[in-house]
């Protein structure tokens, strides 16, 4: 059965809930769901956990729901660059549980996998282990570590198929299909939609196995850091 919606908002606006869990793909404003993510503004849900590297910058991605007080709990791996967020944090308004990026990334895909913890030596001795179990392996110590699994996951794609398999463009990967595994119900906003047989089985980086609503990107992409060389050097180079 077809995947694709001409109009997700009514979709996940059923499924939304106050104190939901929610992951969310992108690194700072590359590959962020962005249209997924007004779609949650729109909606209006509170309490909610968000599961995602980071939250953006301030008035986009998900700044946009800090500004309107609808996340309670963040499980990231920094502040970065949303000020907004660093004096929520700072004033105690928000409870963050900063993990570190590599064991953020492994806890969603084991969540996604069926796997309810693994050990890690990342932490150990620090506060990221404080309160965990930890056991020895090999004469070394290891902290433990819970997967996550979300209540809804908000992914951006750059290609999708009827079937809601997934292609992502370079960077834009990041975490999005850790965020898509995780995800007990995942929608998916693409750049681009192919019918069946679109997308070469070979290329497919999320299996339709993990999406279950897909639908045309339509917000503009925005970047965080515009970085480019003067022409002049450009030109002396080639």
């Amino acid at each position: 059965m077809a995947k694709v919606r001409d109009d997700i908002a009514p979709v996940l606006a059923e499924i939304l809930r106050d104190g939901m869990t929610i992951a969310v793909g992108g690194f700072g404003l590359c590959g962020i769901p962005t249209d997924l993510i007004k779609v949650v503004r729109e909606v209006g849900v509170k309490d909610l956990t968000i599961v995602s590297n980071n939250l953006g910058i301030d008035g986009k991605g998900l700044g946009l729901l800090l500004e309107n007080n609808q996340i309670s709990k963040v499980l990231a791996s920094y502040v970065g660059e949303n000020k907004l967020f660093m004096q929520q944090y700072i004033d105690g308004q928000l409870d963050v549980e900063f993990v570190p990026q590599g064991t953020l990334a492994e806890r969603l895909r084991a969540g996604g996998s069926g796997i309810p913890g693994f050990y890690t030596k990342t932490g150990v001795g620090t506060i990221v282990a404080d309160g965990k179990p930890t056991a020895e392996f090999d004469g070394e110590t290891y902290v433990l570590e819970r997967g996550i699994v979300a209540d809804v996951a908000l992914v951006h794609a750059h290609t999708a198929d009827f079937d809601g398999n997934l292609v992502y463009r370079r960077t834009a990967r990041n975490f999005n299909p850790l965020a898509a595994m995780a995800g007990k119900v995942t929608f998916a906003e693409a750049e681009q939609l192919v019918g069946h047989g679109g997308i070469d089985p070979d290329a497919i980086h999320t299996p339709g196995v993990y999406v279950h609503h897909v639908v045309r990107a339509v917000s503009p992409t925005d970047i965080e850091q515009r970085t480019v060389r003067p022409r002049a050097a450009v030109l002396q180079e080639v």
